[in-house]
């Protein structure tokens, strides 16, 4: 399948990669210190938070994968979409504000300060590969799958390098700032180039919401599935699901990292509050308009190529430049926000602990150097993912992995204040070699549970370990540690005197109603 894409299509797109390293070039000329590439020089505001969070989040694999999932198993795994409003609620309560007061740079870096350098590391290193391996690389793979199809004379490897490059430079040399900037810019196009698809796809529907129904298998579109279904069983609904969106939002150091760099927790809030409400306009405008491509484009075999499918049988010439543009600012902005994220822990986590007096000029030369070897590593390893059977699948399955024992340090850390090192140094191992357990049996179908429902149940045993290992173990002695400890006090910083319209628990609240009405709707 080829793409018949004009003149026009071709100069939207020289001209979208011309703006964005522009704008990576003039704010790299400001950034002067670490702090400037790493946290934009705690100074971003809301609005930018908001757009970045979203387009960070909405990535390549996204538009690929949900288009696809909805294609092949229904709008189930829209739920992790709109569904992040919960995480995004419990980040905005509790862990805004912890990150914040505690002053760090880097998420490990918090681990370090609530029990050890051990855990720090750990999750450092951790995060480092997961960041370049699985976003990374799954970022480049989708975008690289589809613009293969514009342009079929282009091998998938060099796609993916392409890609890896352009993003490469503008993340290094502008930093955070730069990423903040350009996905701002991202989010406008992405919103845009997709809602037109989308408004085309249903036009073929005669805008009939009862021919769209019609038109799906049975169950398509109900969030509550059985359990023994392949997608999202609704066990794993509970137990999955919360657990990657808290994991995803509130501990993922290249989402949490706009929040490090805002101004104060008053725009990191309001930020994450926008970013909450964007986070439904993929159900609109990525997942039905894979469940209209059921009866406008049937027969699609590969999952992975419905999105495609759609912009080149839907759009006319010009607009396929816009929507591609669209893709690629999807792609670009999550590349540049795992590139910058990762050389931030590579940076901040090991190389300035055993250099005490590295020059903010060394820092940066350092960080530049590793978000150039970090983007090398992610393109070579790109196009090996068509070996995981379909994206969405291999993402969500290497999350599983090793997820459940970060939630533990985090979400019961904060709150359990006799856990220490050797209680938090355990569980990443244990929860970690359970979870690659899981995931081997899985391959081989001998542990029959689906991965989701995996995720719960080893949360639930990582915390056992950690509460056992911290209560046979040592209590060390360390001052201050109530600073990273919940407080109910921590609900109320810096919303002092806030009208009611800015007061970001009132906006919560909205959000919540949101998601409770979608899975009324969605049932």
């Amino acid at each position: 399948m080829e793409a018949a894409i004009g003149t026009l299509d071709i100069g939207i797109i020289i001209l979208y990669f011309i703006v964005v390293l522009i704008i990576g070039f003039l704010v790299g000329r400001k950034a002067k210190t670490g702090d400037d590439l790493f946290l934009g020089g705690r100074s971003l505001t809301w609005g930018f938070i908001g757009l970045s969070l979203f387009a960070s989040n909405i990535s390549s694999t996204t538009l690929v994968g949900l288009a696809g999932a909805a294609y092949t198993t229904g709008i189930v795994q829209s739920v992790y979409e709109w569904g992040a409003a919960i995480p995004f609620a419990v980040l905005a309560f509790i862990y805004a504000p912890l990150y914040l007061k505690s002053k760090i740079t880097t998420i490990p870096e918090f681990l370090e300060l609530r029990f050890d350098s051990r855990s720090r590391n750990f999750f450092s290193g951790l995060t480092i590969v997961a960041s370049i391996l699985i976003d990374t690389a799954g970022s480049l793979y989708a975008g690289a799958l589809v613009i293969q199809i514009f342009f079929p004379s282009i091998d998938l490897w060099q796609t993916c390098y392409f890609l890896a490059i352009i993003t490469g430079i503008y993340t290094a040399f502008g930093g955070l700032k730069a990423v903040v900037y350009t996905d701002a810019l991202q989010a406008i196009i992405l919103i845009l180039g997709c809602g037109i698809l989308s408004f085309l796809l249903f036009e073929q529907l005669d805008f009939s919401w009862t021919n769209l129904v019609a038109s799906v298998p049975e169950g398509h579109f109900s969030v509550i599935r059985p359990i023994d279904d392949k997608s999202l069983p609704w066990p794993g609904l509970i137990l999955g699901v919360p657990m990657l969106g808290f994991w995803y939002v509130a501990t993922n150091q290249y989402i949490t990292q706009r929040i490090l760099g805002a101004q104060d927790v008053r725009h990191a809030r309001w930020g994450i509050m926008l970013a909450g409400l964007l986070k439904f306009l993929p159900l609109f405008l990525m997942v039905l308009p894979g469940a209209m491509a059921i009866s406008l484009y049937p027969g699609i075999e590969n999952s992975d190529m419905v999105f495609p499918t759609m912009v080149i049988k839907t759009l006319p010439a010009g607009l396929i430049g816009l929507v591609l543009a669209g893709l690629i600012s999807a792609i670009m902005s999550s590349i540049s926000s795992t590139l910058n994220s990762a050389s931030t822990l590579l940076v901040v986590d090991f190389i300035k602990p055993n250099s005490p007096d590295l020059t903010e000029k060394k820092t940066m030369v350092y960080s530049r150097i590793a978000t150039f070897v970090f983007m090398a590593i992610a393109a070579l390893w790109a196009p090996q993912i068509i070996n995981f059977g379909g994206l969405w699948t291999y993402l969500q399955q290497m999350y599983s992995i090793f997820v459940p024992p970060i939630i533990v340090l985090f979400g019961v850390g904060i709150f359990y204040k006799r856990g220490n090192g050797d209680g938090a140094f355990w569980t990443l191992i244990f929860g970690i070699s359970i979870g690659i357990l899981f995931f081997v049996l899985g391959l081989y179908e001998i542990w029959p549970l689906h991965y989701t429902i995996n995720i719960g149940l080893i949360v639930i045993l990582s915390t056992f370990v950690f509460i056992l290992v911290s209560k046979m173990t040592e209590k060390k002695d360390r001052k201050n540690i109530d600073t990273y400890l919940y407080s109910p006090d921590l609900i109320q910083y810096g919303n002092e005197n806030m009208p009611w319209y800015k007061d970001y628990r009132i906006q919560t609240t909205g959000l919540l109603i949101l998601v409770a009405i979608s899975y009324y709707i969605w049932r």
